[in-house]
């Protein structure tokens, strides 16, 4: 229970992350946070990571449903034979992935709202929400504490 508690935990802030930042910051403007090492910016991305199929919006609906639907099914046929580590990863994963499957129903496009200052301007152009940051992080808690 606590697991399924931390996804709807994780798609419930940031979503209301997304809305704060999607109303209180303007496009275009930069907001330095945290000794400027974390830049707020507003951004919207109508495809996958990195703006990925951004001219076919439907498609990355279709793909991110039918992915988020199979975790789901892996995870309640699978789950209960990992240990802890995997099942936050895969909590992490499900609540950041359905947080950014809602936004694209919902809004039709992502709310992205930070990226991180580098002295590379690609890194420093990446915008990332929290969702994005549980996915990744869910992720390698899952690589890292996959029973084999």
């Amino acid at each position: 229970m606590r697991y399924v508690l931390a996804a709807a935990g994780i798609f419930g802030l940031d979503a209301w992350l997304k809305q704060r930042m999607d109303q209180n910051l303007k496009p275009g403007v930069e907001r330095p946070v945290l000794k400027g090492r974390v830049i707020l910016r507003k951004y919207y991305n109508k495809g996958a990571a990195l703006d990925a199929l951004d001219r076919w919006p439907g498609v990355v609906k279709g793909v991110s449903a039918t992915v988020l639907m199979l975790l789901c099914a892996f995870g309640l046929a699978f789950g209960k034979k990992e240990k802890g580590g995997f099942r936050l990863g895969f909590s992490m994963v499900i609540g950041g992935g359905a947080s950014n499957l809602w936004d694209r129903w919902k809004l039709g496009h992502v709310v992205d709202y930070f990226s991180f200052q580098s002295r590379f301007p690609r890194i420093r152009r990446i915008v990332f929400n929290l969702s994005d940051m549980c996915i990744f992080l869910g992720t390698l808690l899952m690589a890292v504490f996959h029973k084999k």
